[in-house]
């Protein structure tokens, strides 16, 4: 086993007990999905030979939806990758009027990140290392380095909002190479899409576009060109929790949002888009419900839909778009609870809290409890053995034999409450009781 170091360590029993995702180590806790990881790569190496890729990551509460996410981008990272990632919620979607697509464009930049900065807040080291590379060529070239980011930048113009974002670029280079601190920190807030208004970008910057909610896949694409510019191999955006457009109260909000899904699903698939990769992670009921699910979207459910022939053969098409994460089995679950317990030992077997008998008996507990829903589903399974190992650690004269048996261990469960932003919230109290949601559940509590 290899040594695990004390900030790895600590990392990922605090990311477990809380029932996260570990940002870090990774590799020493993955099982399984050999598979699904296999196809990943695939696509991973398509962006870098000059492709796109789409997918839908689908599986229950808890299945690991996020891990896999979460593996998926360290892999790209490796594969020198700018990796950018966010959470949807009320505040953050694809598509809105009320500012909730910059949010999410705003968290994507700030999670951005290279291989050399794996925690995000990357956007800086991205900008400098591209000008790095410009001056490398301009000296070796006799020429200005200006001259030469200016015409490095010429290909965006024929991108949307291009030229404003090949203006910004060669306005940091002024603010760098004259010292000009605020002009630099203008540059990069409009790269992060902290703008709120075209007169003040204009102010500082003299562009007169912005991001906002209309065209935030659109500089998404013009990133992806850039970062290649900088020397990167493309750029891959993870966005998890998309469960919370299903949630949307909103017929209208919602199929805005699929709508712009397919837009994004059909410049990948089409080959119009280049070195860029989008990964969705959410619920089969955020996939297939008729009502409310991305399947509710005829043109979505088109391309979507299962292989016919993978279901009569009982096979898995690892090529389409939406990928259905396999549960673990039993085995697999026992080999991540070894994993788990190497990590508190920091991978010295002679420091193990409890011996082997202890994860066999410890499956045997949870399977009577909740059934096989511990390896559908195992999170609420690993949080509650890394709560026992804890205990454990803190209280060596503790037997583990009479903490198993006392253990509560319950089902994953969904959150099923629909969603209301904080725009709709308020036009409800401004409207006192009428109704001002377009809700297409409105019969469903009617009675004769």
């Amino acid at each position: 086993m290899n040594v695990i170091r004390p900030r790895e360590r600590s990392a990922i029993i605090q990311s477990l007990r809380a029932g996260v995702t570990p940002r870090v180590g990774l590799e020493h806790i993955q099982v399984g999905r050999a598979e699904e990881i296999k196809a990943l790569i695939e696509d991973l190496d398509g962006i870098c030979d000059g492709g796109s890729c789409f997918r839908l990551i689908i599986g229950d509460f808890g299945a690991g939806k996020s891990f896999f996410l979460q593996l998926v981008r360290y892999i790209a990272l490796q594969k020198n990758l700018v990796v950018m990632n966010a959470d949807l919620s009320p505040e953050r979607r694809l598509c809105a009027t009320g500012g909730q697509a910059r949010s999410l464009y705003k968290e994507l930049t700030r999670n951005l990140a290279t291989r050399a900065h794996p925690e995000g807040n990357a956007m800086v080291p991205l900008i400098e290392k591209f000008i790095s590379e410009q001056r490398r060529v301009a000296q070796s070239c006799g020429r200005d380095t200006g001259d030469v980011i200016k015409e490095r930048l010429d290909s965006l113009s024929e991108l949307v909002d291009g030229y404003d974002f090949a203006e910004v670029i060669s306005k940091y280079w002024k603010g760098y190479s004259d010292g000009d601190d605020a002009l630099k920190n203008s540059a990069v807030r409009y790269l992060r899409g902290e703008y709120q208004t075209r007169t003040d970008a204009k102010r500082d910057l003299g562009v007169r576009a912005i991001v906002d909610d209309s065209n935030v896949y659109d500089h998404l694409k013009l990133l992806s060109r850039f970062v290649c510019q900088a020397g990167y191999k493309g750029l891959l955006i993870n966005l998890d929790e998309m469960v919370n457009l299903f949630k949307l109260p909103s017929r209208v909000a919602r199929s805005a949002n699929y709508e712009q899904i397919l837009r994004i699903l059909n410049d990948c698939l089409q080959g119009s888009a280049e070195r860029i990769g989008f990964l969705m992670g959410g619920t089969p009921e955020f996939l297939m419900d008729p009502r409310k699910g991305l399947y509710s979207y005829e043109a979505l459910h088109s391309r979507l839909s299962e292989n016919t022939f993978a279901q009569i053969a009982g096979v898995v098409d690892y090529h389409s778009p939406v990928l259905l994460l396999k549960n673990l089995s039993p085995e697999e679950i026992y080999v991540l609870l070894c994993n788990i317990r190497n990590v508190f030992a920091s991978g010295d077997p002679q420091k193990y809290l409890v011996p082997d008998e202890a994860l066999t008996a410890f499956l045997k507990h949870c399977s009577e409890k909740i059934g096989d829903a511990y390896f559908r589903t195992p999170r609420n399974t690993i949080k509650a053995f890394v709560d026992l190992l804890s205990v454990i650690e803190q209280n060596p004269d503790l037997k583990w034999q009479s903490l198993i048996g006392s253990l509560s261990v319950s089902a994953e469960k969904a959150d099923d409450t629909p969603l209301v932003t904080t725009e709709e919230q308020s036009v409800s109290e401004d409207n006192g009781n009428a109704q001002t949601v377009d809700d297409d559940d409105e019969l469903t509590n009617f009675k004769l």
